[in-house]
């Protein structure tokens, strides 16, 4: 009986394929209600939208900051240099401009839902991935 093994390179190939396809299951959703001018400080404006956390799921580290509100379920709140907060149904949460945060649910939940205000410069996307 003829062996068959991979060679190193092989499977450099087939983990970096495999680490490329898309995600399956449920993903975050970002819902955004309204954009507004920022009156009195041009070149921004004020973001106002939601989060929704399918069970399992997480928004990566990003930035800028934000203000927002838990209306469902049990999040985390992950701000790089602090302490995790657990944030519940009714809960509010804020990062400075700057600060490098994600949020995910909590193991063993089925998610959650919060309502966020940003702060952005004009033009630019509402969030900015950080490694």
């Amino acid at each position: 009986m003829k062996s068959t093994a991979l060679s190193p390179a092989l499977a450099v190939i087939v983990l970096t394929a495999a680490a490329d396809e898309p995600a399956t299951g449920p993903q975050p959703l970002r819902t955004l209600f309204e954009r507004h001018d920022q009156s009195g400080v041009p070149g921004r404006e004020i973001v106002i939208g939601s989060a929704m956390l399918p069970a399992g799921t997480t928004i990566g580290y990003h930035t800028p900051g934000e203000s927002g509100y838990v209306l469902k379920g049990v999040l985390i709140l992950h701000t790089r240099g602090e302490p995790d907060k657990i944030l519940k149904a009714g809960d509010s949460f804020f990062n400075v401009r700057g600060a490098v945060h994600s949020l995910s649910t909590v193991p063993g939940e089925e998610g959650g839902t919060a309502v966020s205000t940003w702060i952005v410069d004009k033009g630019r996307p509402l969030a900015t991935a950080a490694p």
